[in-house]
C-alpha cells in the first residue's frame, strides 16, 4: 500500500489523471497549441499564488519536440537523397581508409561524419543557401571533424578532383591535396571559417549572427532572412566557449542563428555524460537561457509504437535511461533491446510483441531520419524572436557495423577490413563488386546520372555550392594622407599617452568621407580606461534596441548613449567574445564583400595570454584588422600588478604567422603602421592583421625625424644620433614603446657623466626584424651561387660603432632573437618574472630596464671589451644608486 501511495499524488488514481490529460487533449484539438499553453500558464501561475511550490524545470520530456501532426511534408526525393547520402558516405570512408592505407597513421576521422550525415544532407539540399550577387547567403560552419563528407560531396558536384580525395591530409603531393579540417588559410576558395579547435565555432557563430544584424541596423547591408547555422557536436559543449554566450543570442533575439548539436553521446574517448543525459542537460542550460530548443530524438519507426502507447509509459521509460545505457542499447542485438529497454514493464513489452528482433535493432534515431530533422530545420528557420537550438540524436560511427558503429573507439577509426568494407557496402547500397570494393575505389555516378543531376538541381536551387568562399569586397581608393598627417607633427609639449593618440586617429578616422562607416571599434567594457568615452556621443554604442534608459550620466558631457545605429561595440566582459566580433568584422570583405575594418583594444595582458586560440583561427580564417593591445608593457601599467602587467604579448605574437606586431613609442609611429596597415589589408588586399601595443603613460611626442617611414614599418630606425659622434667611447641604444624614453635617458647620463657617445634606435617590431633576418638566411641558403642578401638590421649597423644595448618592456628573448644579425655582442635588458603592484619608477628599478640599468650595461659592455676600468664601474653602481644584491626580478 505504501508503495501504491508514494506512485499516485495524494492518493490520485490513474483515471483521475487520465481525465485532466484527456481535457488537454480536447483543448489542443479544439483551440490549439496557443491557447492549451495559456492554460497551462495561468494554472501554474494560480497554483504559485495558492502557495503550491511547483519544482523549476527547463527540462521537456525525453521525445521528439515537433509531434507527428504538425511534422510537413518531406518536398525532395526521399529515396534519390538516400543513394546520393550513401555515396557521399562511402566516398568519404573511402578517403581516409585510402589515406592511411598509403601512410600509416596519417589520421582522419570517419565516425562524425558518419553520425552526421543526414544532417547535413538534409541541409544541403534544402536550405544551405550559397552567397551570390543577389543574396548574401547562409553561413555555416561545419563540425571539423566531419569535413571528409564535405569533401566527399564536393567530389559529387564536380569541384573537387578523385587526385584531390586521393590526397586527403597529403596537401604537399603533385596536384595538391585536401586538409585535415577546415582550414581557410590552405583552401582559401572553399572552407570560410576553421572549425576544429572545439568551442570556437558556437561562439564565432553568435557573434557573427550579432555582427549580420549590426551592419542591418547600421545600414550597410540590406536586412535578409539569412542563417547562421552552427554544427557542433555535443562532447564539444564541454569547452566553456561552447556556451559561453548563448544568453547574448537570446538577449539579441537572434532569430538568424540556428545550432544544429549533434548528440552522439560520445566525446573522443568516451560517453559525453555516461552516468546522465546530455541531451536533457543541454536543453535546460539551452531553454533556460532563452532559446528555441527542438529534439530530434527518435525516428519515424517510433511514431506507430508512441501511438499505441497510451499512457506515455514509453516516454517515462526514456527518461528514465542514463546515456551510458543509452550507448550500450546501440551496439545491442534487438533481443538485448527488447529484454533491458521495454522488459522493464509488461505493458511496454506488450507495444513491442508484434516486431521481430531484428525491427527493433533497426529502430532509427531522430538525427538519421531525414523527415524528422527536415520538420526541425524547417521550424528553426520559420521561428522568429529567438535563436533555435536543434539537439539531434545519432549514433557515432553510423554504418560502420563491427569496425566501431556506437563503440568508445569509433573517434580513432581509420581502418575497415575485408568483411567491414563489404558490410558496409551493402548497407548502403554502392555499386560495387566483392573485388573492387575491398580496393575501396572512389565512386562517382556518370555525369547524366539521376543522382548527380539531382545533386546539381538542388544546388542550383539554393544558389550555388556551399562551403565556397570568394572575396566580392572592392579595394579601397584613397591614400589617407591628410587624415594621418596631424600625427606626423608631435604633441607641441603636450603630454599624452599613446592610447590617446590612437584615439584621436580612430575618432579622425570615424569622420574619413571613404572609411568612417567602416570603421568598427571594439572593447570590452574598458572604454573609459583607454579614453574612448569621448567617442559614445559622436559614434553610439550599438544596441540592436537602442537605449529604453535615460543614462544616470546624461547630463554630463561624455555621457553612456547606446543607439540602433551604434558604431561602437562594447561587448562587456569577454575578450572572447569582442574577439568573435573581430574576426565577424575582420572577415566581412569575403563573407558580406564589405571592407569593414575592426579596432579591437584591450588589456593587452589579456589578449594572446588568454584567447590565442581565437587570434589562430582569425589567422587561418585570413581576419583583416587591428588589435590594440592597451595598457602594454610590464611597467608602464601603475599599480594593477601580476595578472594584468604585459611582458608577454610581443613575444606570443610571434608563433601567428600573419600577424604583424609593433610596439611603437611615439605618435607618428602608430599612425604610419596604421596608414600602412589599411593600404596593405583593404586597397592591396594583402592576408595579414596588426597586432599594435599602447601605453597609459603620458609623455610629449615628438614630431616625425625625417625620412623615416620606411624604418618604422621595417622594425627599427635610428631616432636620436650621439652628441659627439668622436668621442673614443661609443654605444648604441635600443628601446621600444614607453622604454624608448628610458633609452633617451641613459643616453643624456652616458654622455654627461661618462663620456660615452650613443646613438637612439627605435625598435618598433622586433617579429619584423626577426621574419626579415630569417628570410634573409633561408634566401642565401637557396641561392649560394647569387650575392648574398644582408638583413636589415645589419644594414643598419654597418657603421654604427661601439656596444650594443636593448631595454625592452617585454622578455629578453625579445631582443635577443635578431642578435646573430648584430654586428656584435648584444646586452638585452627586459622584464622576466612577474608583475608587482607598483608605481613605474619602482616596477623600470625592480625589473632592472630604467635609464639608470640601461647606462649601467652600457658600461658593463665597455668594461668586458676593455675600453673603460673596472673602478669606472664601480664607482657608477654607487652613483646611480642600483643595489648589486638586489633579488633577481625573475625569479621573484
Amino acid at each position: 500500500m505504501d508503495n501504491e501511495i508514494s506512485t499516485q499524488p495524494h492518493g490520485m488514481e490513474d483515471v483521475e489523471i487520465q481525465e485532466w490529460l484527456e481535457s488537454l487533449d480536447s483543448v489542443l484539438e479544439s483551440s490549439g497549441p496557443e491557447v492549451a499553453a495559456e492554460i497551462l500558464e495561468r494554472l501554474r501561475a494560480h497554483a504559485t499564488v495558492n502557495g503550491i511550490d511547483l519544482p523549476f524545470s527547463a527540462n521537456t520530456p525525453y521525445a521528439n519536440t515537433i509531434p507527428v501532426r504538425l511534422q510537413p511534408l518531406f518536398p525532395g526525393d526521399q529515396e534519390l537523397e538516400r543513394r546520393i547520402k550513401s555515396l557521399i558516405r562511402w566516398n568519404a570512408l573511402a578517403m581516409v581508409v585510402r589515406a592511411n592505407r598509403v601512410e600509416h597513421n596519417i589520421g582522419g576521422h570517419i565516425s562524425t561524419y558518419a553520425s552526421a550525415a543526414t544532417l547535413y544532407e538534409v541541409g544541403f539540399n534544402h536550405f544551405f543557401r550559397a552567397r551570390s550577387e543577389e543574396f548574401e547567403g547562409d553561413t555555416v560552419y561545419f563540425q571539423g571533424h566531419a569535413s571528409p563528407g564535405m569533401y566527399a560531396r564536393a567530389f559529387l558536384e564536380g569541384r573537387l578532383s578523385a587526385q584531390k580525395l586521393e590526397n586527403f591530409r597529403r596537401e604537399l603531393k603533385p596536384g595538391g591535396g585536401l586538409s585535415s579540417y577546415p582550414h581557410p588559410w590552405l583552401m582559401p576558395d572553399f572552407w570560410e571559417f576553421p572549425t576544429v579547435s572545439m568551442g570556437l565555432s558556437p561562439l564565432m557563430a553568435i557573434y557573427q549572427a550579432r555582427f549580420n544584424r549590426y551592419l542591418e541596423d547600421r545600414g550597410m547591408k540590406p536586412v535578409t532572412d539569412a542563417k547562421v547555422w552552427a554544427f557542433l557536436g555535443d562532447g564539444e559543449t564541454d569547452e566553456p566557449e561552447s556556451l559561453g554566450a548563448i544568453t547574448l543570442a537570446s538577449r539579441e533575439k537572434l532569430d538568424n542563428l540556428i545550432f544544429v548539436i549533434n548528440c552522439n553521446l560520445q566525446r573522443l574517448d568516451g560517453p559525453v555524460r555516461g552516468n546522465g543525459q546530455i541531451i536533457q542537460e543541454l536543453e535546460s542550460a539551452f531553454r533556460g537561457a532563452g532559446w528555441n530548443v527542438i529534439k530530434v530524438l527518435w525516428g519515424s519507426e517510433w511514431d506507430p509504437i508512441f501511438e499505441r502507447d497510451t499512457e506515455g509509459l514509453l516516454v517515462k521509460r526514456m527518461g528514465e535511461l542514463v546515456d551510458g545505457e543509452y550507448q550500450k542499447l546501440v551496439v545491442s542485438s534487438g533481443a538485448y533491446v527488447r529484454e533491458h529497454f521495454f522488459g522493464s514493464d509488461p505493458r511496454l513489452l506488450q507495444l513491442v510483441e508484434p516486431m521481430s528482433d531484428d525491427s527493433l535493432r533497426r529502430l532509427r534515431l531522430g538525427g538519421h531520419d531525414p523527415r524528422k530533422v527536415y520538420a526541425a530545420y524547417k521550424a528553426a528557420v520559420d521561428h522568429k524572436g529567438s535563436p533555435t537550438v536543434i539537439l539531434a540524436r545519432t549514433i557515432k560511427g553510423y554504418g560502420l557495423g563491427e569496425a566501431g558503429e556506437g563503440k568508445n573507439v569509433t573517434h580513432q577509426q581509420k581502418k575497415l577490413n575485408e568483411d567491414e568494407l563489404r558490410e558496409f557496402r551493402s548497407r548502403f547500397g554502392i555499386p560495387l563488386n566483392d573485388e573492387d570494393c575491398i580496393e575501396v575505389p572512389f565512386y562517382r555516378p556518370p555525369e547524366d546520372s539521376v543522382e548527380i543531376q539531382y545533386l546539381r538541381a538542388r544546388r542550383e536551387a539554393l544558389g550555388g555550392y556551399v562551403p565556397k568562399r570568394s572575396i566580392r569586397a572592392k579595394p579601397l581608393a584613397a591614400d589617407h594622407d591628410e587624415l594621418f598627417k596631424e600625427f606626423f607633427e608631435g604633441s607641441d609639449g603636450r603630454e599624452v599617452s599613446t592610447t590617446m593618440a590612437f584615439v584621436g586617429m580612430l575618432r579622425k578616422m570615424l569622420k574619413d568621407a571613404e572609411i568612417g562607416k567602416l570603421i568598427v571599434p571594439i572593447v570590452p567594457d574598458e572604454a573609459r580606461t583607454f579614453g574612448m568615452e569621448s567617442l559614445f556621443r559622436t559614434a553610439g554604442i550599438y544596441s540592436s534596441v537602442g537605449q529604453k534608459y535615460e543614462p544616470v550620466d546624461v547630463n554630463t558631457l561624455l555621457y553612456y548613449k547606446e543607439a540602433k545605429d551604434g558604431q561602437i561595440l562594447e561587448e562587456g566582459i569577454t575578450e572572447a567574445g569582442s574577439m568573435g566580433s573581430f574576426i565577424a568584422a575582420g572577415s566581412a570583405y569575403a563573407t558580406h564583400g564589405l571592407n569593414m575594418i575592426p579596432f579591437f583594444i584591450y588589456y593587452s595582458m589579456f589578449g594572446f595570454q588568454r584567447i590565442a586560440d581565437f587570434i589562430w583561427a582569425a589567422a587561418d580564417m585570413r581576419t583583416r584588422g587591428f588589435l590594440l593591445g592597451g595598457t602594454a608593457g610590464r611597467t608602464t601599467l601603475s599599480g594593477e600588478g601580476l595578472q594584468h602587467q604585459d611582458g608577454n604579448s610581443q613575444v606570443l605574437a610571434l608563433p601567428v604567422p600573419n600577424i604583424k606586431a609593433y610596439d611603437p613609442a611615439f605618435a607618428y609611429e602608430i599612425a604610419v603602421i596604421i596608414q600602412d596597415g589599411i593600404r596593405r589589408m583593404y586597397k592591396d588586399g594583402e592576408n595579414v592583421f596588426y597586432y599594435i601595443t599602447v601605453m597609459n603613460e603620458p609623455y610629449a611626442m615628438p614630431s616625425m625625424p625625417g625620412n623615416v617611414k620606411e624604418g618604422i614599418l621595417r622594425g627599427m630606425y635610428r631616432f636620436r644620433t650621439a652628441a659627439n659622434p668622436k668621442s673614443k667611447l661609443r654605444a648604441q641604444l635600443f628601446g621600444s614603446g614607453a622604454i624608448l624614453n628610458e633609452a633617451l635617458r641613459a643616453q643624456e647620463i652616458l654622455e654627461t657623466k661618462y663620456g660615452v657617445a650613443a646613438d637612439v634606435w627605435s625598435v618598433t617590431s622586433y617579429k619584423e626584424l626577426y621574419n626579415d633576418g630569417n628570410e634573409t638566411e633561408r634566401w642565401n641558403r637557396l641561392h649560394p651561387g647569387e650575392k648574398a642578401r644582408v638583413p636589415y638590421v645589419s644594414k643598419c649597423l654597418a657603421d654604427a660603432p661601439g656596444v650594443l644595448v636593448a631595454a625592452s618592456d617585454y622578455l629578453k628573448t625579445l631582443p635577443n632573437m635578431i642578435s646573430k644579425w648584430m654586428p656584435r655582442r648584444l646586452a638585452s635588458l627586459g622584464t622576466d618574472g612577474f608583475g608587482r603592484s607598483e608605481g613605474r619608477a619602482s616596477l623600470r628599478e625592480f625589473f632592472e630596464v630604467d635609464a639608470r640599468f640601461i647606462t649601467l650595461a652600457t658600461l658593463h659592455e665597455l668594461f668586458v671589451d676593455g675600453k673603460i676600468e673596472r673602478n669606472v664601474l664601480d664607482k657608477a653602481i654607487k652613483d646611480l644608486g642600483i643595489n648589486a644584491d638586489k633579488s633577481n626580478p625573475v625569479i621573484s
